[in-house]
């Protein structure tokens, strides 16, 4: 019942995260269509936010682990992965793991770009579009 419970938290904050995150992408669209400032403001209150929550949660008994999962977890996972990850780079430069961060940091940047191009290709190849 724990794992279900922890799963029901994360995903109304995720759906609150979600839809916040389409309303600032409405907002930016008013601002410029060039750049994607909906995104990049995402990605910067994002890592803000969750560096607010986990640093309160760890140093401090104001925020249970249940709600920090709503937070961050939930809430800034729906609103933004950019947040998650930055928070797991960190936490290996913190504990000294500095190939760790460059592995991870190289990985997710390359692989992602990597990764979306294969899947554009892939779907030009089967569509032939």
């Amino acid at each position: 019942m724990k794992v279900l419970t922890s799963m029901l938290i994360v995903a109304a904050g995720g759906a609150i995260g979600s839809m916040l995150r389409y309303a600032l992408s409405l907002l930016a669209q008013r601002q410029a269509v060039i750049f994607p400032f909906g995104t990049l403001w995402a990605n910067l209150l994002g890592c803000f936010v969750i560096g607010v929550v986990v640093t309160l949660a760890t140093a401090t008994v104001s925020i249970s682990p249940l709600m920090r999962l709503f937070l961050a977890t939930g809430i800034c996972g729906g609103f933004t992965t950019m947040s998650s990850f930055v928070y797991e780079l960190t936490t290996f430069v913190r504990d000294h793991a500095y190939l760790y961060a460059g592995g991870y940091l190289v990985l997710t940047l390359m692989g992602c770009v990597v990764l979306f191009y294969l899947g554009t290709f892939l779907v030009r190849v089967v569509w032939k579009g």
